[in-house]
């Protein structure tokens, strides 16, 4: 489409919504201001370009199918940033050429970068990090390999080499712990 402006960041929840409303003009905005942000983030995990155009074409996909799923209550861009970790991460695995927790920890602060950094969810994101930073690296390694990089128990199992009992375990006391300590306002 000729004459068609990319859309900045601050107008993306907006031209969601308005997708998810039917409005394709909106829409093809959103794709349009989303590509080169979704590139940057594709290719500071992959060397090959291809690679990182068949991610971002994947995350591109992926917000399309799920799109309905968003809440215009929540901001858009850490939505957004959430799903391109996924997809990094399986695409990642998909090569086999990296373990998953070696490239995560970067896509994870990309994802926190993406959050504007004023107000609550600069405190929230600091406090989360703070406080997963403050338990024993066994709770942190159990909820970092199976619920920020969504691993099964088996493949966290055999990266930590960790049992399933005590992954399930660790878990279970780390996200106890960290309900305590986000409750307590920590830091």
């Amino acid at each position: 489409m000729s004459g068609l402006r990319a859309a900045d960041p601050q107008e993306w929840t907006a031209l969601m919504v308005q997708g998810q409303r039917g409005d394709t003009h909106a829409y093809h905005r959103l794709l349009l201001g989303i590509t080169p942000y979704l590139r940057a983030i594709a290719h500071r995990v992959h060397r090959n370009p291809s690679d990182a155009e068949d991610t971002v074409q994947d995350i591109l996909l992926t917000l399309h199918e799920v799109r309905q799923t968003y809440d215009p209550a929540r901001p858009f861009k850490p939505w957004l940033a959430g799903i391109a970790r996924h997809r990094v991460a399986d695409r990642l695995r998909a090569l086999g050429r990296v373990a998953a927790g070696e490239v995560m920890s970067d896509i994870e602060h990309e994802a926190f970068a993406a959050v504007d950094k004023s107000g609550d969810a600069a405190l929230n994101s600091r406090a989360v990090e703070a406080a997963l930073l403050a338990l024993p690296a066994g709770q942190r390694q159990a909820i970092t390999l199976l619920k920020l990089q969504e691993q099964s128990l088996k493949e966290a199992a055999a990266q930590s080499g960790m049992s399933i009992a005590s992954l399930k375990v660790s878990a279970h006391r780390g996200i106890k712990a960290l309900r305590r300590l986000l409750g307590e306002g920590y830091p």
